[in-house]
């Protein structure tokens, strides 16, 4: 075991226990260990289910039923996670088509009327049991989600909810598999490279019949290029492969997920699917969302018309240079491009510069560095672990004043064939009670894709890069700090409009200098950003305000309306917000909602939860943090108690004004974003 800053202390391995977690699993092994799993599950849903209703208690019924729910979150994520990440492709189908099983079961599972019936009668009689105020909650929740199932409905209805609920299942892992298994690169000449640095074409795979460069879309090639390449065409063939990935078949696939969770939503008695799963979000319903995007969009538009004034006269000024026809208007493929001429012309950032010194050791050293200061843990390196591809990282975390062990997470960082495209916290196991006693070790995977080693260079971050970083791994904090009873409430299980607020908090730090000082060093020679480019970065912070938040805006309102109707045109109604909201059309013959996971991993009506936690998490970044210290121990220590060890024990809105002794108010979120704040109306 490597010691990473600190000398690691035996685990208190009388109160904690782990889940061995195997990453060798052949696709025999996968659909093997995935029916045992489901086998086990159900023989105790059976046995709960043929229970006397008036025999049921907290230790038969309740207890059961955490215990083996606890039992299937410690083994399913071994099963479904390698698909997401597995180089090997056969077991990534495997993986992706036990998840699909799991998906069905988890539909048996919800609508267990018989199930149902014991754990009502039990909420019944629950006075005269004696419990825990969690157990309560768990007890209520299991209730509550069992008549958002139907399972208070007529046989017939049931059956129907579980057929449908099915087939999206079935269709959520299908369009995530196809953008998973998507390839598609570019053939482009150094000519049309203009303007990218020679690290970025150095790290290029060169075609060998044609000699050109293979640009692919994966993150570390696509926004390099967007950003930096002075040909527009190049630009337009970039982001026109891009938002048409998976097109025609993902383009089905959400249209026909729409129209099952309308019929879904109004078997259930719901106006439309985005109030049904609203319901038991702190918004509450659609109406509270509305107001909501349509009050900050007031407040964006004129800066956002200033912000799109500017830049269309910058793309006048280099077709004028470059001798290139002026189109009179901004592209869905100048957008990017002239968000960061923006940022060197108005705040002088040298982003060429800027990146020598973000090496991805350095920063991951500086960021497990500050989070184990403000949250009084310390990191533990493992070189012995399973692992699914050797450049995956292995740490054990432990409190570092009492040396329990806390769990284990993951680090995979570059993007290879198949993985999963984009950034992510992925957990592998709950942290909780588990049924042997003590406590289950909670594991979770950060999966990245930053640019690889390549050319004689390390990976170089961009500071946007650095930011995502920071970002997921609050969501493995949330993780990993995980206190609670019950799988259920485990981690980032919390309200969705809530789950985003502790990793976007954090992010708050990649935009303070001693932080910056700590996660930085120039690749070379190891020397510290100089001061003035680090003034500058900080400064453009404000840079593109209005339209990176309209942007937001407008995918949130994509979101809700196609959860608010019973069929869509997902193209078609991407392209009129696109035009109406950011000013700027899609461009013709994409459709973005067709790569758009949120829409098929969870964020179904939900989107504008980015936005929402935005605004909880600056309020409790300034009112905390930068008035107490940014690097504060005991301010952090409370954080992780009140916040990130809670889980989803305890509602959202109760943990935030208990930490910030007040209801939330949205004057820090428009303060950071250089606005002015329209009032200041708590949510």
């Amino acid at each position: 075991m490597t010691i990473l800053n600190g000398t690691a202390q035996r685990p208190a391995r009388a109160y904690t226990h782990s889940i061995p977690l195997r990453w060798d699993r052949s696709p025999e092994d996968i659909a093997a260990d995935t029916e045992r799993l489901i086998g086990t599950v159900t023989k105790v849903y059976d046995e709960i289910g043929r229970l006397c209703l008036d025999a049921v208690s907290v230790e038969n019924t309740l207890r059961a039923l955490a215990n083996i729910k606890i039992h299937y979150a410690a083994r399913r994520h071994a099963l479904d996670f390698p698909q997401y990440v597995s180089p090997c492709r056969a077991v990534r189908l495997a993986s992706a088509q036990a998840d699909k099983r799991l998906c069905h079961l988890d539909v048996e599972l919800s609508m267990r009327h018989d199930v149902f019936l014991r754990i009502a009668a039990l909420q019944k009689k629950l006075p005269d049991e004696n419990v825990s105020r969690e157990e309560k909650r768990f007890l209520d929740r299991l209730v509550a989600s069992g008549r958002r199932n139907g399972l208070h409905l007529c046989a017939e209805t049931r059956e129907k909810i579980q057929k449908t609920s099915k087939l999206i299942s079935e269709l959520s892992i299908e369009f995530n598999k196809n953008l998973n298994e998507d390839n598609t690169f570019l053939l482009v000449s150094r000519q049309q490279l203009d303007g990218m640095s020679e690290s970025f074409l150095s790290g290029l795979d060169a075609d060998e019949a044609s000699g050109a460069y293979k640009v692919t879309l994966a993150y570390p090639h696509y926004f390099p290029v967007m950003k930096r390449c002075r040909d527009p065409e190049t630009r337009r063939k970039m982001e026109t492969a891009f938002h048409s990935r998976c097109k025609e078949a993902n383009t089905i696939i959400l249209e026909r997920l729409v129209a099952l969770r309308a019929e879904l939503a109004a078997l259930l008695g719901y106006s439309c699917h985005a109030d049904y799963v609203l319901e038991v979000n702190v918004a509450k319903n659609v109406a509270n969302v509305d107001a909501f995007l349509n009050a900050l969009q007031k407040t964006l538009e004129p800066v956002g018309a200033r912000e799109r004034k500017y830049m269309m006269a910058l793309k006048k000024r280099e077709c004028l240079t470059s001798g290139r026809c002026f189109d009179g208007r901004l592209n869905a493929w100048d957008l990017p491009y002239y968000m960061d001429q923006v940022e060197r012309r108005k705040f002088a950032v040298d982003k060429d510069k800027l990146l020598e010194y973000f090496p991805l050791d350095a920063v991951t050293e500086g960021l497990l560095g500050i989070y184990r200061d403000l949250l009084g843990l310390r990191f533990s390196r493992v070189l012995s672990a399973s692992v699914w591809q050797q450049d995956v990282r292995v740490y054990d975390a432990h409190d570092a004043d009492t040396g329990e062990e806390m769990g284990r997470f993951y680090l995979d960082l570059h993007p290879r064939e198949g993985k999963y495209g984009h950034a992510a916290c992925f957990a592998l196991q709950p942290g909780c009670k588990g049924a042997e006693g003590g406590r289950l070790l909670p594991a979770a995977a950060l999966v990245a894709n930053f640019t690889k080693p390549a050319g004689g260079l390390p990976s170089l971050l961009q500071h946007h890069e650095v930011e995502t970083y920071f970002h997921e791994f609050g969501h493995v904090m949330h993780e990993i700090c995980s206190k609670v009873t019950f799988s259920e409430f485990s981690g980032t299980q919390v309200e969705t409009d809530f789950v985003e607020v502790p990793s976007q908090m954090l992010e708050n730090w990649v935009w303070e200098k001693e932080p910056l000082r700590r996660m930085s060093r120039h690749y070379k020679d190891g020397s510290a950003i100089p001061e003035p480019l680090l003034d500058k970065l900080i400064a453009s912070r404000v840079a593109n305000t209005g339209l990176m938040n309209l942007r937001q805006v407008v995918l949130s309102k994509v979101d809700q309306s196609l959860h608010t109707n019973a069929t869509a045109d997902s193209a078609a109604v991407f392209a009129k917000l696109c035009q109406d909201i950011l000013g700027v059309p899609a461009t013709e013959g994409t459709n973005m909602m067709a790569s758009f996971g949120h829409l098929a991993g969870g964020y179904d009506g939900q989107y504008y939860s980015y936005l929402w936690s935005e605004v909880y998490s600056m309020d409790i970044y300034f009112s905390r943090f930068k008035k107490e210290g940014i690097l504060n121990p005991k301010v952090g220590k409370e954080y992780r108690r009140i916040i990130l060890e809670a889980g989803g024990s305890v509602d959202g809105m109760d943990m935030l004004q208990s930490f910030l002794g007040r209801a939330p108010c949205q004057d820090a979120f428009f303060q950071c974003k250089g606005l002015i704040s329209p009032s200041n109306a708590t949510l």
